[in-house]
């Protein structure tokens, strides 16, 4: 199990190399200056060639790419030179110096993701910090509405299998996988948050914390989740439908389903003492790949529900070209991705030993 561990985690590692190689030339070749795009349309030259030299954007891509990289990983090397980019200062990095050699200085630190460059200088590791936590608690949310509606009408559509509710219950899934998140978020913040608004008390847009009406201090709102968590669940709850009836009618088939038949159970207690669980096997296996999805596809509801989020960051961002926002959060939704399969991959191979031995 260990070597297995080992082997996906290696792997892992090589993905995330290539991320962040492919993120870093992609937007490294965009036209523009980026010492332009921080100081705006009032630049002098000599303020150009002062950012430029800060952060390294007057040497060429492949310094500049080793510098990113020097920048992300744990371990870096830096120089003594307080004029060079590499200076291990402490408004960039959160580091502690393992050893010197010669002229370099090694030091154990944090990723260090670079600064916004449109938030006056503001760490990109602080801009996400502050976003990611209402993004997962999104995500979560959407799971579990998926879980919760999913897994009832999975087993609505399976009792009631080719009946016209389990027709309409298959098509309502197969529409709720084809229709895009955007055009549903659309919808529901119109229909639920406009049209119904007196009704519902929900609002079109809304964030987890808003400023009350003094602008003095930030107050919880959860009735603001409700609608981006619906909209934003709606895919994985038809996944969950579909896989939850296929599931529970192999499940009803088989030989100890009939026994608990033939000792008097009702068709509830079947279900749920010996039919349930079995048939939950596949939809957590499923839901599981399907959190990290959530955070890379919160992007476009998140910016139609005003949610502060990472999506909603991304999109921001995208606007007014903060290139170090888009690769830091792009790089985080990467890790997130990789450390989900990475567990995932582990929780296979401890219930089938056989894929350890492969």
């Amino acid at each position: 199990m260990l070597n297995y561990i080992l082997n996906k985690t290696g792997y892992a590692l090589l993905t995330l190399f290539g991320v962040t190689t492919v993120i870093f030339f992609l937007f490294n070749v965009l036209p523009g200056d980026p010492a332009q795009m921080m100081l705006g349309q009032n630049e002098s030259e000599e303020q150009l060639q002062a950012v430029r030299a800060k952060y390294g954007f007057d040497k060429s891509l492949t310094t500049q790419y080793f510098y990113y990289l020097n920048d992300l990983s744990l371990v870096s090397f830096h120089s003594f030179n307080k004029e060079d980019y590499t200076y291990l200062s402490e408004e960039k990095y959160n580091a502690i110096t393992l050893l010197n050699v010669a002229e370099t200085q090694i030091a154990l630190k944090t990723p260090y993701l670079r600064e916004s460059f449109q938030k006056n200088g503001q760490k990109v590791s602080s801009v996400i910090a502050e976003t990611l936590p209402n993004t997962f608690v999104l995500a979560v949310s959407a799971i579990v509405v998926a879980l919760i509606i999913g897994v009832f009408f999975g087993i609505i559509s399976a009792l009631k299998k080719d009946s016209a509710l389990d027709k309409a219950i298959q098509i309502l899934s197969t529409l709720g996988m084809s229709v895009p998140s955007f055009f549903s978020a659309i919808l529901f913040a119109w229909f639920f948050g406009y049209v119904l608004h007196k009704y519902t008390h929900l609002n079109m847009t809304g964030s987890l914390y808003e400023l009350d009406d003094f602008g003095e201090e930030n107050r919880l709102q959860l009735k603001n989740l409700i609608l981006p968590a619906l909209v934003l669940g709606i895919r994985p709850l038809a996944v969950v439908i579909q896989l939850m009836r296929n599931s529970l009618l192999e499940v009803l088939q088989q030989d100890y389903i009939r026994t608990a038949k033939a000792k008097g159970l009702s068709s509830t207690q079947i279900i749920r003492k010996h039919a349930l669980k079995n048939a939950l096997n596949p939809v957590v296996t499923a839901i599981s790949g399907w959190f990290a999805s959530m955070l890379a596809g919160a992007v476009f509801v998140e910016y139609i529900f005003g949610w502060n989020g990472l999506g909603k960051e991304i999109v921001d961002a995208l606007n007014t070209l903060d290139l170090p926002i888009i690769m830091g959060a792009v790089l985080i939704i990467a890790l997130m991705f990789i450390i989900i399969n990475i567990f995932v991959d582990v929780i296979y191979g401890w219930l089938d030993p056989k894929i350890t031995n492969n």
